[in-house]
């Protein structure tokens, strides 16, 4: 895509892109506080209603390349409404489900319309900028799409006590067409580089990630060792390789593989893939605390979470803008290391007594940290490759980062295992152990930042350096 010099079109593309990404993350979790609702009107378990969450996770994770490919393919603009409109279209159907097994097939159907929009987001904002802009406008979008994930509960719970949890999927119909409108009205046509569909490349990294999931979703429930998992986990693995195998030798991979090459790729994707660990991880579990151990009700849980959240609306736009001066790499270390302080110090002070003005310095000292570390990846990736393959890099990211994310939610899933949700004490035992193992992932991440290219200005022009 040729960047626009009308300021006015560079606006219209943060703004559409900015909605449609805050409309998929904020639906990605906003189902969980409607558990007890759905549960009373359709009379399943819990066990099966996760799975409203784990089918939408499941269908975004394996598709997230191909809907990068397709975009590259078929034009990103017209597949960023194709997404946009099976995503209406499931919300619909979720919103009239009769029964469970009919609202997890339509959070499916929602999860292959999200895996279209956002990776194709990234890409057609970041084409649309030019390089001295990109990390502004990235840092905006980040921001915006970040809090959707972390306000999701909060909003789901007021949504659900107010309104009934079927207006959680109503909503969306109306600011789903509009967006549709924005992207054939104000978006420009682009694509990635001209190749057929690399349909075996498509069907391993498919499977590839179905394997990986399912592993990651099943391990807490029937045991890390048992033969499913280990089943699955191993067959991810020997899918993944063969995947890197075939785009080693097809002529039109989907991923090309020298992309890695890239210090600024390999270095930012290591550093996202951790720190979205961690914080997938922690916005699992914090929200539990403060409700099983601090006694908060879903919605004030949520308000809770602001003094971490409320940080990306000002820290992230801000660190996207000041890229060009430091550089990517001080950004992500000194973002990164502050989370892990922030987060380590959560696990020092955590207690059935502490009162939650306690939690407010780190919580805000982890988000500022977060929020200044994640357009500076973002940026660092997706200024590693030209415009053209943007849709590749932004699919690689996507998935790295749901991947980091769900292997977050596993693993302090797995630390708290030693604690227990039937009273607060055992809780906050098992909350403890988690929280350290966030801040030691935050701390890997900020030690993978430091293989960022430097930043060094040269001619009055910001240009990445080896060193």
């Amino acid at each position: 895509m040729q960047t626009p010099t009308n300021r006015a079109e560079q606006n219209w593309v943060l703004g559409v892109t900015a909605l449609a990404s805050f409309m998929m993350a904020l639906d990605a979790m906003i189902i969980t506080t409607a558990f007890a609702a759905i549960r009373a009107e359709f009379g399943s378990p819990v066990e099966t209603l996760q799975w409203t969450v784990n089918a939408f996770n499941l269908t975004f994770a394996v598709l997230l390349l191909t809907g990068a490919a397709l975009g590259d393919r078929f034009g990103r603009r017209r597949m960023f409404a194709v997404g946009i409109a099976l995503f209406v279209v499931a919300s619909a159907a979720c919103a009239l489900a009769g029964n469970a097994t009919a609202l997890i097939a339509a959070r499916a159907l929602q999860g292959a319309g999200a895996a279209l929009v956002m990776p194709l987001a990234m890409a057609i904002l970041s084409g649309t900028f030019g390089r001295e802009e990109r990390a502004r406008a990235l840092g905006i979008f980040s921001g915006i799409t970040g809090c959707a994930l972390i306000i999701g509960p909060a909003i789901g719970g007021f949504i659900t006590e107010h309104l009934g949890w079927r207006w959680l999927f109503w909503i969306n119909l109306p600011i789903g067409l509009i967006a549709i409108g924005l992207v054939l009205a104000r978006l420009r046509e682009s694509f990635g580089p001209a190749a057929a569909l690399d349909i075996p490349g498509l069907s391993l990294v498919a499977l590839a990630a179905l394997a990986l999931v399912w592993s990651l979703l099943r391990g807490n429930a029937v045991g890390w060792a048992s033969a499913e998992v280990t089943g699955a986990l191993m067959s991810g693995l020997v899918l993944a390789a063969g995947f890197v195998f075939w785009e080693l030798r097809a002529a039109a991979p989907m991923v090309p593989m020298r992309l890695f090459a890239s210090r600024a790729l390999a270095s930012g994707m290591s550093a996202s893939v951790l720190f979205y660990a961690a914080m997938y991880g922690v916005l699992f579990l914090l929200p539990q605390f403060l409700q099983t151990t601090l006694g908060f009700d879903a919605f004030g849980a949520g308000l809770r979470l602001l003094p971490w959240t409320a940080t990306l609306f000002v820290t992230a736009p801000v660190a996207g803008a000041v890229v060009n001066r430091f550089g990517e790499r001080p950004l992500v270390v000194t973002g990164l290391l502050m989370q892990a302080i922030g987060l380590g110090w959560i696990a020092e002070i955590v207690s059935p007594a502490v009162p939650y003005s306690a939690l407010v310095a780190p919580l805000v000292l982890a988000g500022v940290g977060v929020s200044m570390a994640m357009p500076a990846a973002q940026n660092a990736i997706l200024s590693s490759v030209a415009v053209a393959e943007m849709g590749k890099a932004s699919g690689v990211f996507n998935m790295g980062r749901f991947l980091g994310g769900m292997f977050g939610i596993a693993a302090l899933a797995s630390f708290s295992a030693h604690g227990a949700v039937d009273s607060a004490a055992h809780f906050e035992s098992g909350f403890a152990a988690a929280m350290s193992l966030a801040a030691t992932l935050s701390l890997a991440g900020s030690i993978a930042g430091f293989f960022l290219p430097a930043q060094r200005r040269t001619a009055g022009a910001a240009a990445p350096q080896d060193a």
